[in-house]
């Protein structure tokens, strides 16, 4: 087994061990291999809880190992099962998703420059097969790479994966040679999962009919992702993908190829365990392009919008506002509340209210450009004491600025604000009478005049330049 060690020179790196013939091997091969090439080791151990008594077995062996070698070892250990079932997720991704949170935390306990996994060649075909099998595109093809960056609590850190060019026969030769210890994970044994079937009966079968199968697969892997790196530079060139506090935004483009990977980054920014949407999802998408704005598609747990020179795509679950309950518009000018369910408000009067532009300067919230946030002066001593800050309703009027009542959806309309937008603004109202379109206008009923005494201002979103 030969490893490519000398991008690595210099490094601390931290193993993920979870005591398995993978994961030996490639501890004691670092370890064996540190001094010639100033490698400092520390390794990670997580217990995820899902075996009882053998996974804890395995902790002490991977503990005493690593005390027997000299190698600091960080150990964390949960119940993924029951944590998955209460935060409603699977095991899988909880697991997976708890599992990159002991490595951030591990890799900053010890300041290491990496975290290391056991991923080898064979991991890496029996991904491409999955993928394949399950109609991915050609970004599913691209395998597991040898090197990830993840971002946590705003620091980022990489997991890389040394041995990614070697087969598992290489690497239980090596451990043959070496004698290395190791414990068997009795879950890899059989044909329970897609991957374990895919493992024991598709490659081998494969690699009889096509020998070096396994490597072949490999080096089109790397190829896909060549391909789909140069793609993504192109994303990136033309800034066709935005973000914002509600979802993304992917500029119009007519190249397919170009417009589908941009929709599948989205999705992946949006929901990174995302692994249900189809071919047919992504041309829905690019076809919504045409389809006039304002049109939508609904589709998993996203809505898409068509919209000005753009697709809008947002998680459904930041779009169901209906049930958030209203709150007393006392709050806001009495208590300063600067928030409603994740939208930012804020009123303000005396002080802050005659110099606005520097309050903005000073306070504006991370998530909102200064330039897309709106201030409305209204008369304070108009708001009737009723008033609440809420999202739309059936049944809502609203009387413009200079006269004239209408449906507060016809005003939207008239207005030109993205369908998306108009069930998340907040509203200052009093019963179905809207007050104030917080980030876009004022009613009449409230707006200043010669006789108005206290002059007051909401600050929000400016609704109309999202």
């Amino acid at each position: 087994m030969n490893v490519n060690l000398e991008k690595y020179r210099g490094k601390k790196i931290c193993v993920a061990v979870s005591g398995g013939r993978d994961s030996m091997a490639l501890l004691y091969y670092l370890h064996a291999h540190a001094e010639p090439f100033k490698i400092a080791l520390c390794a990670v151990n997580c217990d995820h809880g899902i075996r009882g008594g053998v996974s804890a077995s395995d902790s002490a062996f991977v503990k005493d190992i690593c005390g027997e070698w000299g190698i600091p070892l960080d150990f964390y250990k949960t119940d993924c099962v029951k944590s998955a079932q209460k935060n409603g997720l699977s095991v899988e991704t909880y697991a997976r998703d708890w599992r990159i949170n002991c490595y951030f935390k591990a890799i900053t306990k010890f300041k290491a420059d990496a975290v290391a996994t056991a991923h080898h060649m064979n991991d890496n075909a029996e991904t491409v097969l999955f993928n394949l099998a399950r109609g991915s595109g050609l970004a599913g093809l691209r395998g597991i790479c040898d090197c990830k960056h993840f971002i946590k609590s705003g620091e980022s850190f990489e997991i890389i994966r040394p041995l990614a060019e070697c087969t598992r026969a290489q690497i239980d030769d090596y451990i043959k040679q070496n004698n290395i210890p190791y414990v068997e994970d009795e879950t890899n044994g059989g044909n329970d999962y897609t991957r374990n079937y895919i493992r024991h009966n598709v490659i081998p079968q494969l690699e009889k009919a096509v020998p070096s199968a396994v490597k072949s697969i490999y080096r089109f892997s790397r190829l896909a992702d060549e391909d789909e790196k140069y793609f993504n530079d192109i994303i990136c060139a033309r800034n066709m993908i935005n973000l914002t506090i509600w979802g993304g935004e992917i500029c119009f483009c007519r190249e397919k190829p170009i417009f589908t990977r941009a929709a599948v980054t989205v999705l992946k920014l949006l929901k990174e365990d995302i692994k249900d949407y189809t071919y047919g999802h992504l041309e829905r998408l690019y076809d919504l392009q045409t389809a006039g704005a304002g049109k939508k598609f609904e589709f998993l747990s996203f809505i898409a919008y068509s919209e000005r020179g753009k697709i809008s795509i947002c998680r459904r679950d930041m779009l169901d506002l209906k049930q958030c309950n209203a709150v007393a518009f006392t709050d806001y000018t009495l208590c300063g509340r600067k928030d409603y369910f994740g939208q930012y408000i804020k009123v303000c009067n005396g002080a802050d209210l005659q110099n606005t532009a520097e309050y903005l300067r000073n306070n504006c919230p991370t998530n909102l450009e200064k330039d897309k946030i709106k201030a409305l002066k209204f008369d304070a001593d108009k708001i009737p004491a009723n008033a609440v800050v809420r999202f739309m309703q059936a049944g809502d009027k609203f009387t413009k600025f200079g006269g004239g009542t209408k449906n507060l959806g016809d005003y939207f309309t008239d207005k030109k604000i993205p369908v998306r937008f108009r069930g998340q603004i907040p509203l200052v109202a009093s019963d179905s009478d809207i007050l104030i379109i917080c980030g876009v206008e004022i009613s009449d009923k409230v707006k200043i005049t010669a006789e108005t005494e206290a002059v007051s201002a909401v600050i929000c979103a400016d609704y109309a330049r999202l």
